[in-house]
């Protein structure tokens, strides 16, 4: 067994039964391709790689390619890199198919993870990834909830997202100080027309002052009052008591205004 390397926030997760799960939740079909986040030791790759599926490991940590490639080489294609340098458009353009991403994923890369994921989504078909339990149940959020947050908003926004069940703290080593759960990520064909740009800059800008009211944090984007006096909106509210479609809705006010 690997050395657990703290640097790259590795748990690796040893419960087979929760494998075992996570492998049954994807319903794979023949041909399909995978991607791994995180092969690690191949906890999780064993039950894959004997699947008639294009299975593609992406992890970071030389000393388990090292163990891969002697284990599975043979059978899957392993990429040594961060797996935020991987071009997901790449790999879908080249086996000519939308991809399905599976992994227990490095918590500390959790929402650095999801934005290449959302940026990659027309080529990727689901994820069902393994993240702390508290962030998972930001995913899910309703507004006006305390867990309601940006991450809420562009799951939902990008994604049908459902937790699918959680996992216990003692199913990893080392034991991490969080309960974890799988989450999956059915991410929508079709995305109602808006500026995404801006509405991802007035989602981010107004949760991040989300103690003040939307029109202080909308100053922040440079917006002059006379522009903020014109948006059909009640500007005394607040960015968590907001749902994504009227965050998509403010968005094409404003956009609509500042194009006049």
């Amino acid at each position: 067994m690997l050395k657990p390397k703290k640097s790259l926030g590795q748990n690796f997760l040893q419960d087979e039964n929760i494998l075992r799960n996570i492998v049954g939740s994807l319903h794979l079909s023949s041909g399909d391709v995978v991607i791994e986040i995180g092969s690690g030791q191949g906890a999780l790759t064993k039950h894959l790689v004997d699947l008639p599926i294009t299975l593609i490991g992406i992890e970071v940590d030389k000393r388990a390619i090292e163990l891969l490639q002697h284990g599975y080489g043979a059978k899957m294609t392993i990429l040594h890199a961060n797996v935020l340098d991987v071009d997901l458009r790449e790999i879908s353009q080249k086996h000519r198919k939308k991809l399905r991403i599976v992994g227990n994923i490095p918590y500390y890369l959790t929402s650095e993870i999801l934005f290449w994921l959302f940026d990659s989504r027309m080529v990727v078909t689901d994820a069902t990834i393994m993240m702390q339990l508290e962030v998972a149940h930001r995913l899910v959020a309703p507004p006006k909830n305390k867990e309601y947050g940006i991450l809420s908003v562009f799951t939902q926004f990008y994604t049908e997202c459902e937790i699918l069940f959680k996992v216990s703290r003692n199913c990893f080593y080392p034991k991490p100080e969080v309960d974890s759960a799988v989450v999956r990520l059915n991410f929508k064909d079709q995305l109602p027309q808006v500026d995404e740009k801006l509405f991802r800059s007035i989602v981010r800008t107004t949760f991040g002052k989300r103690r003040k009211t939307l029109r202080n944090g909308l100053k922040s984007l440079v917006l002059e009052d006379t522009v903020l006096d014109q948006i059909p909106f009640d500007l005394k509210r607040r960015p968590e008591d907001l749902s994504v479609d009227e965050f998509l809705n403010l968005s094409d006010s404003i956009r609509k205004i500042t194009k006049q």
